[in-house]
């Protein structure tokens, strides 16, 4: 079956990805992506490349179409990924740093993540948070 996708490197584009692969700092994605360019305009076929690189068949059909559709740095760079929503706004950290720097409930001597996860939950903040989230929250604001 003939490829939808086909790399055509120029010089120019070769050399510079050549000399991605001699840096020291790089990252093990990007240098993968980088062998995918180089091998395709071998002429390599897509499972070889795959079972070479010990990635899987898509992975090269994606970095080969990102290719065609926008060129070596689009085919290099990292997507943004969706993630999740943040349970905490801005208005919920401060609250939390507010508890935080507040005095501990009785019969505690001091704050603990999950005691400032539960009091949050108690106050209608968020339905949920661990104390992770927590620490992840307060970490960052210092």
């Amino acid at each position: 079956m003939a490829k939808k996708y086909h790399v055509t490197l120029t010089d120019e584009e070769r050399d510079e990805l050549r000399k991605l692969t001699s840096r020291g700092k790089i990252s093990v994605r990007k240098l993968k992506r980088v062998h995918i360019l180089l091998a395709a305009d071998a002429g390599e076929i897509d499972t070889d490349i795959a079972a070479v690189l010990g990635i899987a068949v898509t992975t090269v059909e994606r970095i080969r179409r990102r290719f065609v559709e926008g060129g070596v740095e689009f085919a290099l760079e990292e997507q943004p990924r969706p993630g999740g929503k943040a349970k905490l706004d801005g208005e919920g950290e401060a609250l939390l740093v507010a508890l935080a720097c507040s005095d501990p409930p009785k019969g505690r001597s001091t704050w603990t993540m999950q005691l400032l996860a539960d009091r949050l939950v108690e106050l209608g903040v968020v339905d949920s948070l661990s104390d992770e989230t927590v620490r992840q929250r307060l970490k960052k604001t210092t």
